[in-house]
């Protein structure tokens, strides 16, 4: 696998008047990502990409980091390099940004 991680940063936009990541700074974010990533000299094996919808609208802008599968929401530029620094080349997740799992049906 050429890529460690994958993060998708949504950037979908939706018509007028509804909720999307697009409008919040979806693509700011996906620059930002692929400066820190650059600055720290890990952007050959973790990526950042432009995604569409993740299905999270109500709580973006969202991305989603692969392969934990590890969704965060509310995420603003001031919040990169954090999750850069901590999740993407520590491990560790951004619990206060973190989209818990929906629980399953029953």
């Amino acid at each position: 696998m050429k890529y460690q991680k994958h993060v998708f940063i949504c950037a979908n936009q939706k018509p007028e008047g509804k909720k999307c990541c697009g409008e919040a700074h979806g693509l700011e974010l996906v620059k930002a990502f692929k400066e820190e990533l650059q600055k720290h000299d890990m952007h050959k094996v973790i990526r950042a990409q432009k995604s569409g919808c993740l299905d999270f609208c109500g709580k973006g802008p969202a991305l989603m980091v692969y392969p934990e599968g590890i969704a965060y929401g509310n995420v603003q530029l001031s919040d990169v390099t954090e999750i850069v620094e901590r999740h993407l080349l520590n491990n560790e997740i951004v619990e206060r940004l973190q989209i818990p799992d929906p629980e399953p049906a029953q």
